[in-house]
């Protein structure tokens, strides 16, 4: 299916919302019992609650997006990666942060967004211990639906005067790499958040700009980049280079910066 055949994302952007709130009551139902963790072949946890949503997340979409290739993160890792090129395909992790979700301190997400022209057309996190709702559709603006409540708009907001907020990973860091691509700005506080949310605080104007220097899959990244520039925030390779996806066979990324209302 070309980019011209694909559905117009206005148009999937609802039933998409549905599908990541029905895969996060399938992680919840696994979230309230004693589950165990396994270990893949690359050495990163797996759970039950990962595959339920995956497995209630990939047929909703061939449902809603006939011939459309998914890229799912637990089929990839069993070695089912579909070849795509410049035309649409949708990126799936539907337990993104399951060691936020092993340590259970609510900060994962389910991840879905589609890409188009190798940037993301549209994207959704969901988080279902929080039960916040991030949605972002190219060129129309981004949301935030809490607690089942009305959505929101969302803005990235203007650097404060005083020094930028650095958002990062509870589990990767490089204070010096984050340091030197500020090019002297100051600091005014880091704060450390799991998964896609991240790119979510960035878009409601919580935070500045979220440095990663570390490994990250096509599948981490796409939602968190679709709300987060949305909502007027830009993300780019370490070297200032634009971000792309269908980075076959991999798609592994290469170190990024998140940018807010902070620009390089």
């Amino acid at each position: 299916m070309s980019a011209a055949e694909a559905p117009d994302p206005a148009a999937l952007l609802a039933p998409v919302a549905a599908i990541a709130r029905e895969a996060g009551a399938a992680i919840m139902a696994v979230y309230a019992t004693d589950f165990e963790a396994r270990e893949k072949d690359d050495a990163s946890p797996v759970t039950d609650a990962d595959e339920a949503a995956e497995a209630l997340i990939v047929p909703a979409l061939e449902r809603l997006s006939p011939g459309v290739p998914i890229v799912a993160e637990e089929a990839a890792a069993a070695g089912d990666v579909p070849a795509v090129g410049d035309g649409p395909f949708w990126l799936v992790d539907p337990l993104d942060g399951t060691k936020e979700f092993l340590s259970r301190n609510g900060e994962f997400t389910v991840n879905i967004a589609l890409i188009r022209d190798r940037r993301p057309a549209l994207g959704v996190v969901y988080a279902p211990a929080l039960d916040a709702l991030y949605c972002g559709l190219a060129g129309d603006g981004a949301t935030r639906s809490l607690k089942g409540g009305a959505a929101e708009p969302l803005s990235v907001r203007k650097p404060p005067a005083d020094g930028v907020t650095v958002i990062a990973s509870r589990r990767h860091g490089d204070p010096a790499a984050i340091e030197a691509h500020l090019n002297g700005r100051a600091i005014a506080d880091r704060v450390n958040a799991g998964s896609s949310l991240k790119f979510c605080r960035l878009a409601e104007g919580a935070a500045d700009v979220y440095p990663r220097f570390a490994r990250t899959m096509e599948w981490d990244t796409a939602a968190g980049q679709a709300v987060l520039e949305a909502a007027g925030g830009l993300v780019t390779e370490a070297d200032g280079l634009p971000f792309r996806y269908a980075k076959n066979p991999i798609f592994e990324n290469p170190h990024f910066i998140a940018w807010g209302g902070l620009r390089p």
